[in-house]
């Protein structure tokens, strides 16, 4: 399993999940978690995926989240479980 960590992190905005999830399931990519909470009108995700199935390049998906993130005004950043983990364990 090829697992990623995706983050969003902004002012909330309509439709964010929705928009990154119809991105991960026309990529084939499964989400395996998600938790997201909005605190004051500020919106804050991380999402687990699986990208086994994936045929797009990792680069290539990160660069889309990204794109979405710019799309709605918020950050969204899309990490390799094993790079997240090292950043973490500091």
């Amino acid at each position: 399993m090829q697992k990623a960590i995706i983050t969003a992190v902004g002012k909330n905005t309509f439709g964010i999940i929705a928009r990154v999830a119809t991105k991960l399931a026309e990529e084939n990519i499964d989400i395996l978690d998600i938790s997201q909470t909005i605190v004051h009108g500020f919106f804050n995700m991380m999402m687990i995926v699986d990208m086994e199935d994936c045929k797009k390049p990792f680069s290539d998906i990160a660069k889309d989240m990204e794109k979405i993130g710019e799309e709605k005004g918020i950050q969204i950043k899309c990490q390799r479980e094993e790079i997240f983990d090292k950043m973490h364990r500091l």
